[in-house]
Order: structure tokens, then C-alpha cells, then sequence
């Protein structure tokens, strides 16, 4: 057959794929087709609707840069990310559940002694993480790496400033001999997603603010369990209900507690109110590959 019809056309392009030996790309592929073409066929797509939507994505492609990926801020201002996530990551009660990366990670933080502040010469209020990593049963985790990262108090990530080509509020640590981890950062602030850019004025037109609640990153990992990517969200913030990018969970949520100016848990005197949180990490051990299906 050489020409289709709006209903069968779809079956057409999936006889096509009849020679392909990768069976997951296959399945990946046949599926999008097939949701794209009830997705044209539903809303009545228009060809001036379609050529703005090509010309939506290639303005999101030309928006990348080294230190920007917006394809990244749209699955997650879509709620794709945390979808992929959702599904992939699920934990048992009482494991630390995992959140998106986000677009500022920034490979190679250095590692830093336990207890070392990691956000020198950054814009925010001071804070002082502490807490364990452990297993399911309660077991200490020693050695294991948190991988931290955050904006400043103002919500901007270093590599947002202009200029900045240093590293900061990241590093590494390891937890000691109990498990324990400790380190000296900035309580986080809420702040804006990209807005310049075409997922900004995507969000615009929807309607949506561009907002996150303030939170911390972390990368937790350690021989023989789960790596964990995951947030530490500050729980007084006005946006942990309509974070933009849909990544709030609730054992997440932790609370800053605010001290005024005087002895911070490291001995140090504060001329300046800070912060005290404490939090648990709790991994779950590699499973073997017949475990896991």
C-alpha cells in the first residue's frame, strides 16, 4: 500500500519495525508512535500547531548549554522526571526515597573532612547538617559518600553566576566509623526555575509559577546499596505544595531549626543566628539481577 488514511497510517509505521533486533527499543519506540498518533488524532493537531511545537523543542535544544539543560527543566516541569523516577525507584517503608537530580549537578565536588563548611563565602543563613546513614535493620553505614550540593540563600547555583568557574556549597563526605555524617552549609531558599527560555514561557501560558521549595541535594552511596539521589526540602516553605517540578515527598520534608547568634554544634560561636538539622539515611542493599525482575 502506497498511500493511508488517518486511521491507518499508525499501523503502517509499526509494520515497519518488523526487521529491528533491539526488543527494548522496539517496545519503546512502537509505543511512542502509537500514543503520539492517538495523541494527533485526539486534539485534531493542526499544522501550524505542529510546526510551533517543532519549533518549541528546537528552541529548548538551542537553549543548551554546558552549564544549562533545558530538556532536562522540561521533563521535570512536565513531571516526567519524577513519573521515571517513581517508577524505577521504589523503596520499603522507612528507606530513603530518592528525587530528581535536576540540571546543577556538577561532577567532581571535592571530598571534604567531616565537618567541613562547604558553603565558604556563599550568600545564606548558616546550617549545620548532622545525622546517620544506615541500613534497613539499623545497622551503621561506615564510608559512606554524600555527594551535597545547593544553591545560596538567594536560590542561585554557582554555575547561575556570571563568572563563577569555581565550585560552590559542593563537596563530598564520609561517614565515620558510626555512620555518622556532619557539615556546615546555608539553610536553602526557595527560587525560580529558568524562566528565560522557552520552558519559562511554556510555564507562563500554562498558567504556573516557576517556583521551588528551598532544598539541599544529595548523592548517598555506598559499596553494596542503593545509590540514592535525593532532596532535603525545609518545611516552612511556601511552595512544597506547587513545587514546579513536582519532586516534594514527604518523608523529605525536614525541619530547620533556628537558633540565635551564640555556640554552633561544631563549638564555633556564631555572631549570627543558624540552623541544626538532623536526618537519617537509610539504604536498601543491591539486590541480585533475579531479584530485581
Amino acid at each position: 500500500m502506497r498511500q493511508f488514511s488517518e486511521s491507518s497510517i499508525t499501523d503502517a509505521v509499526l509494520e515497519r519495525f518488523a526487521a529491528c533486533d533491539d526488543p527494548r527499543f522496539k517496545t519503546v519506540m512502537t509505543a511512542l508512535v502509537r500514543h503520539m498518533h492517538d495523541f494527533v488524532r485526539e486534539v485534531g493537531l493542526t499544522e501550524a500547531e505542529w510546526m510551533a511545537g517543532i519549533q518549541f523543542l528546537t528552541a529548548t535544544g538551542q537553549t543548551c548549554t554546558d552549564k544549562r539543560q533545558e530538556f532536562i527543566l522540561l521533563s521535570d516541569t512536565l513531571g516526567v522526571s519524577m513519573l521515571v523516577d517513581a517508577i524505577h525507584n521504589r523503596k520499603p517503608a522507612g528507606a530513603l526515597e530518592s528525587a530528581v537530580q535536576g540540571p546543577y549537578y556538577w561532577k567532581g565536588a571535592p571530598e571534604r573532612p567531616l565537618g567541613s563548611n562547604l558553603a565558604e563565602g556563599v550568600k545564606g543563613e548558616p546550617a549545620f547538617y548532622s545525622g546517620r546513614v544506615l541500613t534497613l535493620d539499623g545497622t551503621p553505614v561506615a564510608g559512606a559518600l554524600l555527594d551535597v550540593w545547593s544553591g545560596d540563600g538567594e536560590g542561585n547555583y554557582d554555575m547561575q553566576l556570571p563568572g563563577q568557574t569555581e565550585m560552590l556549597a559542593r563537596g563530598k563526605l564520609r561517614t565515620d566509623a558510626d555512620g555518622r555524617y556532619r557539615f556546615r552549609s546555608i539553610r536553602p531558599a526557595s527560587y525560580p526555575v529558568p524562566t528565560d527560555g522557552p520552558v519559562g514561557a511554556m510555564l507562563n501560558r500554562m498558567g504556573r509559577h516557576p517556583y521551588r521549595p528551598g532544598h539541599i541535594h544529595m548523592i548517598v552511596s555506598a559499596p553494596g546499596f542503593q545509590t540514592v539521589t535525593t532532596q532535603l526540602f525545609v518545611s516552612d516553605d511556601p511552595y512544597l505544595d506547587s513545587d514546579a517540578v513536582f519532586g516534594v515527598k514527604e518523608s523529605l520534608i525536614i525541619e530547620f531549626q533556628r537558633h540565635e547568634p551564640g555556640i554552633a554544634p561544631t563549638g564555633e560561636a556564631m555572631a549570627v543566628p543558624f540552623h541544626t538539622v538532623e536526618h537519617d539515611f537509610v539504604l536498601c542493599p543491591v539486590l541480585e539481577p533475579a531479584l530485581q525482575d
